[in-house]
């Protein structure tokens, strides 16, 4: 069965770090696949922050640029999120995302983790 497992989450302090971690069952990880992290604050809609290309190509939402990494490491099917200098603003339901768009389109979504950055 396909998963995505997050883990990581927890309470922080204001400028303090955190690393998300998501692992992928065996075969979600490829060249065609694009890996991301979305956030979900509360009462707000499901936002991308940062997304992966099979290629390693980046990006990120301006509101985190500068502060989050976003990495993949195929041989351990795991994705990362590296958070540094945490604002209360950051808090809220973080969740790993895969896609494809060839040979079909196709998604999976994690449980989630949750993020609280204590101000």
């Amino acid at each position: 069965q396909e998963r995505l497992v997050e883990s990581g989450g927890g309470l922080v302090e204001t400028g303090g770090s955190l690393r998300l971690s998501c692992l992928a069952s065996r075969g979600i990880f490829a060249i065609n696949t694009i890996m991301g992290w979305y956030r979900q604050a509360p009462g707000g809609p499901r936002e991308l922050i940062a997304i992966i290309t099979g290629g390693g190509s980046v990006d990120y939402a301006h509101s985190v640029n500068g502060r989050f990494t976003i990495s993949r490491d195929d041989d351990k099917d795991t994705l990362y999120l590296q958070m540094n200098k945490l604002k209360p603003e950051d808090t809220g339901v973080y969740y790993c995302n895969a896609r494809r768009y060839s040979p079909s389109n196709w998604e999976l979504w994690g449980q989630g983790t949750q993020v609280t950055v204590s101000s």
